[in-house]
């Protein structure tokens, strides 16, 4: 998520770009190229000048000339007052740096890129992509407390996620902000390139269509291209959405759901794990949000593809030597999270009384994808760990870290001794949270604040034992982690789990000009009531600029050290895999 307001009745304002500094070429200034990848270079000239009043020079040489193809010139382009120069679909054979001069009259314009090739051997037969949506330092340790315990200081063992042997911090600002979305970072680990805020797969220029942005080519797409490679793509969130979606996606709006399905549909991956069936309906049948009569679910089942839309449909699907690539749709939205659908049943667990877990995905698509010979490269996604942040929800979200550990497991499991397969685990930002204390019901008095124990009075909390799966049997327990927040909007909390549904921080006032805190929390006992940091439309919480934690193990995982750029993430699957390889 990055809309500020996630009320249906503030949804324009999700909607709306961020300006960005305008680049005037691109790939932009310091970009880094993968030799044989495949991407759009644009120029934007401002004043609409005509064709004969511009050069474009790379390394001293006309552009057409060393990328091989014809330029395109449009005089006010979109009828706006700019020229567009364009040479779409190219590539870079060699490695090296490249100088991109732009000039108009009297003005000039300059970037420079870094052009870099892989080793032609690979590293890796496969890679496994984890994506803790939004995980945070504090989703981590809380998620450690739950699940393994913590006495006189020693935790009851590590993670899954903590037991790898490579670890750096990423960096993930984009292009327009300090603060990224899921979109934005998401496309800088499978492009290797930076990109403004709502963004998949593109450079933000100046294009009217959000589908007509200068593209650079997913990870999705090269392994499918270059490494012959299977492919598949499994979340916990609609499938459509910026995560999942930053695979194959190319468009500058996160949110045109439909034609990301047309998107998957042309890259077609094997594996196709998560919820947002809606879009793939045709217009005419009841539900479908989609604006066309396609029916993407048929299509699908045309080009091969089981179609399963339940756990007992999917573990079928997978025992039987029939399924050959896999569509599978659980959710008309978002899957539900772990604690609901184990613990609580709320959300949508009525209707959807069967969904699988993440685990169970995971194992299934590896099933499927270790099928092929020229091995395969699987994303994995826990992402309502950022949804229940936003929603200001922390044991939701950290059940759902658990569940993301223990899907990662599975894939250790499943990689043994081989050593053949690159894990990865990474957010795709951060989010401003912190384990602070313990509130105790046990502690006199009767505010939140008098119950907060810091330092020596955060005794130790009482969860009850996990069971083998790392979940403890309730999260309603008298001594709880105290799970702050740096950065909210106008709420109320009592410091207690929400066990009747996904915690709703705020509503919108009478007047329907601002944000508040929901009345109906703020009514519960014990209930402080805090005074908003956020802008006053801001309906819940938002993402962070902070550095998040990257694990992984396996062939090319020693280069993850230090403190490295988002984009440096694409060119060490890259290089796993030699994609950049002659």
């Amino acid at each position: 998520m990055i809309c500020l307001a996630r009320h249906a009745l503030f949804a324009a304002v999700c909607l709306l770009p961020v300006t960005a500094v305008a680049q005037t070429i691109y790939p932009i200034d310091r970009a880094d190229v993968l030799t044989g990848a495949k991407f759009d270079f644009k120029v934007e000239f401002p004043g609409a000048p005509e064709q004969s009043a511009v050069k474009v020079l790379i390394n001293g040489r006309d552009a057409a000339d060393v990328l091989g193809k014809p330029a395109t010139f449009a005089v006010k382009e979109d009828g706006l007052d700019h020229s567009a120069y364009w040479i779409r679909d190219v590539s870079v054979a060699a490695a090296g740096p490249m100088k991109i001069e732009a000039t108009a009259g009297d003005k000039s314009a300059t970037v420079s890129w870094n052009v870099y090739a892989t080793p032609a051997a690979r590293k890796a037969k496969n890679v496994i992509l984890f994506i803790g949506d939004g995980m945070s330092v504090a989703h981590r340790t809380a998620a450690r407390i739950l699940s393994k315990g913590l006495k006189e200081g020693k935790y009851g063992g590590d993670l899954a996620i903590d037991d790898m042997p490579n670890m750096a911090l990423i960096s993930t600002s984009g292009t327009d902000s300090v603060v990224t979305d899921s979109a934005n970072s998401m496309s800088a680990y499978t492009t290797g390139h930076k990109s403004c805020t709502n963004a998949l797969g593109v450079y933000c220029a100046r294009n009217k269509s959000t589908l007509d942005h200068p593209k650079v080519e997913t990870i999705g797409e090269l392994v499918k291209r270059r490494g012959k490679m299977a492919l598949g793509v499994v979340t916990t969130t609609e499938i459509e959405d910026a995560t999942p979606a930053g695979i194959v996606a190319h468009t500058r709006r996160r949110l045109d759901f439909n034609e990301i399905v047309g998107m998957f549909y042309g890259v077609q991956p094997e594996v196709m794990l998560g919820g947002g069936t809606p879009n793939f309906w045709p217009k005419s049948k009841e539900g479908s949000k989609r604006n066309d009569e396609t029916d993407y679910i048929a299509k699908f089942k045309e080009a091969g593809y089981t179609h399963v839309s339940n756990a007992t449909e999917l573990k079928a699907a997978a025992a039987s030597p029939d399924t050959k690539k896999l569509l599978g749709l659980f959710n008309n939205g978002n899957l539900d999270g772990a604690l609901d659908r184990r613990i609580l049943k709320k959300g949508t667990v009525s209707r959807y009384p069967d969904q699988p877990d993440l685990v169970d995905q995971t194992k299934i698509a590896l099933q499927l994808l270790a099928k092929s010979e020229t091995g395969f490269m699987l994303m994995v996604e826990s992402g309502r760990i950022d949804k229940y942040t936003h929603s200001m929800d922390w044991e939701r979200a950290v059940f759902d870290t658990i569940m993301l550990d223990n899907a990662v497991q599975a894939a250790k499991d499943w990689a043994g001794t081989r050593n053949d397969t690159l894990i990865i685990v990474v957010p795709d930002h951060a989010h401003p949270v912190s384990i602070i204390g313990t509130y105790d019901d046990d502690r006199p008095g009767t505010s939140l604040r008098d119950k907060l124990g810091i330092y020596n009075q955060s005794v130790f909390t009482n969860y009850p034992a996990p069971d083998a799966e790392g979940y403890p049997s309730t999260v309603d327990v008298s001594r709880r982690l105290a799970f702050a927040y740096g950065a909210y909007p106008d709420h109320c909390t009592n410091g207690k789990p929400s066990l009747a549904g996904e915690n709703r921080p705020t509503e919108p006032n009478t007047l329907k000009t601002a944000m508040v805190a929901n009345e109906q929390t703020c009514a519960a006992p014990g209930a402080a009531r805090f005074t908003g940091n956020l802008p006053f439309m801001a309906a819940s919480g938002i993402h962070a600029a902070d550095d998040v934690i990257l694990t992984a193990m396996g062939p090319g995982a020693e280069l993850f050290r230090g403190r490295m750029d988002n984009t440096a993430v694409f060119r060490v699957m890259a290089t796993a895999l030699a994609l950049g390889a002659k």
